[in-house]
């Protein structure tokens, strides 16, 4: 490709919150040419209070993803800091991060969430691009049994903090409004990446919903880039406990039928040799894909190792990956 010709190595990686920081912090070793394509469906905290306020797009975890993309030392490690500082007290103002405020504001001023992100990167220095994957704000609402006396009984509740607490079963998501536009910018650096990196996180909250915005899943469907899926290290309290790691990729496929990827990394620790990985080899050829097996979890925690994880992905694109000196941190 013309773009590998010209020794610039090009990845979009789409999730949101703490999964999605953890893959930023990883690719980021790999190239400076990295685009973070961000779900806005957040309804919580200081992001739920902005976007009710202000009916903006939630800036928290577009905020993290910003701040994972900023290196880490210097002036640009202590912007970094304010802008992950959250006010304290009672007032209006707790709670709130400092970046949050500044995105939102910048919003207002520039009249367009894509360019108050851009001045964010240019006026911070991160390396990348950081982009919601709908100029709109959306709402997950999801379909869940086992919260009526009947466990056959499905109700339907409305909400990110509403599904990531349930104590029912997340059976399927759907975004509102149905069919959201696409942020163009969004689709653009998938079709134009070399590697595209999918979780981990929230599996109906900050994974599922990028295949549910139309024009991102034809992107998605379309782009030459190797495709990765990146499995979380354990189920999450709520959302999706008690799910196996291969009920995570059965959910997917139902949500997303027609998706392909090339590769599905799983953390070794978390899935045992035997029937365990049968089952999972199984599920992995829905996508067309084989798991990779590796250690990519930082000892004693649910938290991915970013040198692990970057480590697994040069391995898995190989030659494609262009040398250190062509921009890896």
């Amino acid at each position: 490709m013309a773009r590998r010709a010209a020794g610039r190595f090009a990845v979009a990686a789409l999730g949101g919150g703490h999964g999605l920081f953890a893959t930023l912090s990883a690719v980021r070793r790999l190239t400076p040419d990295v685009t973070a394509v961000v779900t806005v469906a957040d309804d919580g905290g200081s992001s739920g209070r902005l976007r009710q306020e202000l009916d903006v797009i939630p800036p928290g975890d577009l905020r993290m993803a910003l701040v994972a993309l900023t290196p880490d030392d210097g002036d640009a490690g202590m912007w970094a800091q304010v802008l992950q500082h959250r006010f304290g007290g009672v007032g209006a103002l707790a709670g709130h991060p400092v970046g949050n405020l500044l995105l939102a504001g910048l919003a207002e001023v520039l009249g367009d969430p894509v360019a108050a992100l851009d001045a964010m990167v240019r006026t911070f220095g991160a390396q990348g691009r950081v982009l919601p994957m709908s100029a709109v704000p959306l709402e997950i609402e999801a379909e869940v049994s086992g919260i009526e006396d009947d466990p056959r009984l499905i109700r339907r509740i409305r909400g990110q903090v509403a599904v990531a607490t349930t104590p029912g079963k997340v059976r399927r998501v759907r975004l509102l409004p149905t069919e959201p536009p696409a942020c163009a910018a969004a689709v653009g650096a998938i079709m134009r990446a070399d590697l595209v990196v999918l979780g981990p996180g929230s599996w109906f909250s900050s994974v599922i919903p990028h295949v549910l915005v139309p024009e991102q899943l034809q992107a998605l469907t379309a782009t030459d880039a190797r495709k990765v899926l990146v499995l979380n290290l354990a189920p999450e309290p709520g959302e999706t406990a008690g799910f196996s790691t291969e009920r995570h990729l059965h959910v997917l496929s139902q949500h997303a039928p027609g998706l392909r990827v090339d590769h599905i990394v799983v953390d070794a620790a978390s899935v045992p040799d035997g029937a365990d990985r049968e089952q999972l080899v199984r599920a992995a050829d829905r996508f067309g894909a084989s798991p990779t097996f590796a250690r990519v979890a930082i000892p004693g925690t649910h938290q991915h190792d970013p040198e692990a994880l970057a480590g697994v992905l040069k391995d898995l694109v190989g030659q494609d990956v262009p040398g250190q000196e062509d921009g890896g941190r």
